[in-house]
């Protein structure tokens, strides 16, 4: 089978999708990404075709600048959001996408929520589409101006407009349902997926200092590709105060450069390897998707510096499920930080949370279970359709 998955150039938008997407390979089926060019290096390496297709991050920003008459900056949230996703992106890529998706011929497209352009694509192709939601569900007010900006652009192509987005035949949930928007009734298309890491381990392996010094470990993941203005240093420097210590997320940087002390400290350019986690007993992050859910699919609770509307939602929800404490970017400081971490390191509550997250995720089905249980869907359409074919003619 051939799967065509569509996604925004984010790179906290597109790695979820990737254990998926390898699983589906393992299994024998052919898979390709159709994304902006910019997003290509977390595709190739793994040998994911690329179908290289959209505005990169910087294109898109100058055209919803130029269409909103203003500086983004002084933008609603809401109204940055969906001029984004649902108007200016799909006008600046839809028909190329649907020449180039015709060409490959995908038996089924995935997308994440914030793409709109892989639904309208499988419209017109008469493929199924299943979408992939990674977090807490936008808020109902939200849902309703993404899918009015959208219906239009499916009407101007003859196509019938969605009645809700996401739009697709089926809903991928990668989210726990003790992180999900309070109140929220999940649709009966909906197939829940656990989230897995999506990036193999990137650095050394971290030594255990827990292990050698009795401190506990705090793992800092507000590194090079944290998307907070908050200086790493200052947060090494502030949480050396405590009896702990650190592994740090630091992308090149030297711990030299961190004002971090010798033998305190252990950098990893990308997330540790899955028996370093076992030592660390509090996260710092900013709230990405990936780093989240894999502090809580370990019952780590966590410190989060939340910048993005989308961050912020997702720390909001860790923290009415008991198992982090939240502070906005804007206004959080370095001590507030390491006080947030003394306070989860003293209050065994915090860590009991996250384990009951823990317990949410464990117990739901795997990327090798989902990809059989898709397969399956899109082979029983298929006989499905040609049955319906078969009476039509008949009669």
């Amino acid at each position: 089978m051939r799967i065509l998955f569509f996604s925004t150039p984010l790179r906290r938008r597109l790695l979820p999708m990737l254990p998926l997407a390898r699983e589906l390979i393992r299994q024998g089926h052919e898979v390709a990404f159709s994304t902006a060019a910019e997003a290509a290096p977390w595709l190739e390496p793994e040998g994911f075709e690329v179908m290289s297709l959209g505005p990169g991050s910087d294109e898109l920003t100058a055209e919803v600048a130029r269409r909103l008459g203003a500086d983004i900056l002084f933008s609603s949230d809401r109204e940055l959001t969906v001029e984004l996703f649902a108007g200016a992106r799909v006008d600046l890529m839809a028909d190329e996408a649907v020449d180039r998706a015709h060409g490959w011929a995908p038996d089924l497209i995935i997308c994440e929520d914030r793409d709109f352009v892989g639904p309208l694509v499988a419209s017109v192709l008469g493929v199924l589409c299943a979408v992939a939601v990674t977090g807490p569900v936008p808020d109902p007010e939200e849902l309703d101006a993404l899918t009015a900006a959208v219906r239009p652009r499916y009407a101007d192509r003859g196509l019938r407009p969605p009645s809700r987005v996401p739009a697709g035949h089926r809903l991928l949930d990668l989210c726990p349902p003790s992180l999900q928007r309070e109140g929220w009734q999940h649709p009966p298309d909906r197939i829940a997926l656990r989230p897995e890491p999506a990036l193999r381990p990137a650095g050394s392996p971290l030594k255990h200092p827990r292990a050698a010094t009795g401190r506990p470990l705090v793992l800092v993941g507000l590194g090079a590709e944290a998307e907070t203005s908050l200086e790493l240093g200052s947060v090494v420097r502030s949480l050396r105060t405590l009896q702990v210590d650190l592994a740090v997320v630091a992308g090149d940087r030297r711990a030299e450069e961190l004002g971090a002390e010798h033998g305190r400290i252990r950098l990893c350019g990308g997330f540790p390897a899955d028996d370093d986690w076992e030592a660390v007993r509090a996260v710092v992050h900013d709230g990405g998707p990936e780093i989240t859910l894999a502090a809580v699919a370990r019952g780590i609770p966590a410190v989060v510096v939340a910048e993005s509307p989308e961050q912020r939602e997702r720390a909001a929800r860790l923290a009415s499920a008991g198992a982090g404490i939240v502070f906005p970017a804007r206004t959080a400081d370095p001590a507030m930080i390491a006080s947030g971490i003394e306070l989860l390191l003293s209050e065994p509550r915090f860590a009991a949370a996250a384990a009951r997250i823990q317990d949410d995720i464990v117990v739901m089905p795997s990327a090798a279970e989902v990809a059989r249980q898709l397969v399956a869907w899109v082979h029983g359409e298929r006989e499905r359709r040609a049955r319906t074919s078969v009476t039509d003619r008949a009669s």
